[in-house]
């Protein structure tokens, strides 16, 4: 009787563990955090513009600009490709993603953004900045405001806001991936309030890549536009 009361005990424990195997393998398995949509930016005027490549407008985020190469390296081909595919490229560090730390990064000037970086060829830049909404710019209120960031790189540019690049596939790409020489226009938020922080990562690539042309990558413009 004794043993059968235990075994009782036990297929009841094995029972009740079931849920928690299923939790635990619910949780390991799930598929990675999609991207936000990005938000269509305004095409009105904005009611207010900061120009990031200045002093003063950057100093009115709180914003310290950092620069890093980025290099090409090779690494094993991913799972399921053909198999005279052993190795495949990608580039590092990988600086856009979430939590990532330039704190060893070369900090430069605002108005340093415009200067010519790079070897030419196929060259990649990562540009980083924390964006701290004002309370007020000047006169201006930002308290509810929609915020956007325009960054024109030449001669590409990849946006990332808080460790995701906002994009759509099959649609034109209202903000983080454009064309040659063309503004990225991403919407920061739709009603900001003072403090709101917005970690910024740039990725700045010279191109076309297959002509691998002879200049190098810098920045054309970068503003906050606000909208009201």
């Amino acid at each position: 009787m004794r043993r059968k009361y235990l075994n009782s005990l036990a297929a009841c424990a094995a029972l009740a563990a079931i849920p928690v195997m299923i939790s635990s393998l619910s949780v390991a398995q799930a598929p990675p955090v999609a991207p936000p949509l990005p938000v269509m930016p305004p095409s009105l005027p904005p009611s207010h513009v900061v120009d990031l490549m200045t002093a003063a407008g950057s100093a009115a985020f709180g914003a310290a600009w950092k620069v890093m190469e980025a290099k090409i390296v090779e690494v094993p081909a991913v799972a399921n490709a053909m198999p005279q595919y052993k190795t495949t490229y990608n580039t590092t560090p990988r600086a856009g993603e979430s939590g990532f730390d330039d704190s060893s990064w070369p900090v430069i000037d605002a108005k340093d953004l415009a200067a010519r970086r790079g070897g030419g060829h196929v060259s990649f830049l990562w540009y980083r900045a924390m964006l701290t909404i004002p309370a007020k710019v000047g006169d201006f209120d930002t308290s509810g405001a929609q915020a956007v960031l325009t960054v024109l790189v030449d001669d590409y540019a990849e946006v990332w806001v808080n460790g995701h690049m906002p994009r759509r596939s099959g649609y034109p790409s209202p903000a983080t991936i454009q064309g040659l020489n063309m503004p990225n226009r991403v919407v920061l938020g739709t009603a900001v309030n003072a403090g709101d922080k917005f970690q910024i990562a740039i990725f700045g690539i010279n191109g076309p890549i297959s002509v691998a042309p002879a200049n190098f990558v810098w920045f054309r413009e970068a503003q906050v536009e606000f909208y009201k």
